[in-house]
């Protein structure tokens, strides 16, 4: 029988529009059905005055047994950075736009999150990849990504010369706009705007976009999951190309530099509804066989 939840984080962000009817609903249910709810410091900012326990981001994810996300799939990116160290699971209620990964809607809330703390769900785990920054041979950077790497530009237009090592073996050198390093959970976001594959999120596999590359022959191409890639930023390169994790904060790529990927060690729990199905997930947001 699947875990039952008693400790709930309840996680969120505003952006367009306002979530905090969607968070006091779920605290509404959760104590309703005798767990004790937790928020997290920023989200308890967006609210009125609670009387709930407040966490730091920084500990957020080891005061709790499930995470529960209000928002879109950046909210959800947001929150597994939190949660993957701790092995806490992430749940998402979808109030952004996509959600390939925040899968309940606000009005089928009170069943689904009722189904889910009596011990009805799926659960599934999706790895990350962890990005390092190495240049004069030491580490200036470390990051994770759960859905993609992207080198792109600095604060100039224009392509960058990169190369392209995997397993220690010479791949290619490539002059384009960027490369997406892409998990197979990432590989409905931006990668799939830049022309690259759908990965099934089972896949142990990592797929390499290249962003508007100056050969036509450069294409797409998936790899192990368990490869190390390592990408030069060649001394060609008159500005400093940036590297984003996640679409967060971008870091400078020296020329000179490497770029160094690799699975990291933790996974992210990702928990679904009963009834989940990848596949129906992507007929919806796709909107595929709509005539």
């Amino acid at each position: 029988m699947a875990k039952t939840f008693k400790t709930i984080g309840l996680i969120g962000r505003h952006r367009k529009e306002d979530i905090s009817d969607t968070l006091l609903t779920l605290k509404h249910i959760l104590q309703q059905k005798g767990c004790a709810v937790l928020i997290e410091e920023e989200t308890a900012a967006q609210l009125p005055p609670q009387t709930l326990p407040i966490a730091t981001r920084d500990t957020f994810g080891t005061q709790c047994d499930l995470i529960i996300v209000v928002g879109g799939d950046g909210s959800l990116l947001s929150a597994a950075h939190l949660a993957v160290n701790s092995k806490t699971p992430v749940l998402g209620i979808n109030r952004g736009r996509l959600g390939f990964l925040t899968d309940i809607h606000p009005s089928e809330i009170e069943n689904s999150i009722a189904a889910i703390l009596d011990g009805s769900y799926l659960e599934e785990k999706r790895f990350l990849l962890q990005a390092q920054v190495e240049f004069s041979n030491k580490i200036i950077a470390d990051n994770l990504a759960l859905n993609d790497v992207v080198v792109m530009p600095g604060d100039i237009a224009q392509m960058i010369e990169f190369s392209i090592v995997i397993d220690e073996q010479f791949v290619c050198t490539q002059r384009a706009d960027g490369l997406i390093i892409a998990t197979p959970t990432g590989s409905t976001a931006y990668a799939l705007s830049g022309g690259g594959p759908i990965l099934h999120p089972h896949l142990d596999a990592i797929a390499l976009v290249p962003m508007f590359p100056h050969t036509l022959t450069a294409r797409p191409i998936v790899i192990a999951g368990n490869s190390h890639i390592k990408v030069q930023i060649t001394s060609n390169n008159e500005t400093t190309p940036q590297l984003s994790c996640d679409g967060k904060a971008r870091i400078a790529l020296p020329p000179g530099s490497n770029l160094l990927i690799q699975k990291h060690p933790q996974q992210l729990r990702l928990i679904h509804p009963a009834d989940y199905s990848y596949f129906t997930t992507l007929r919806k947001k796709l909107h595929w066989n709509v005539k």
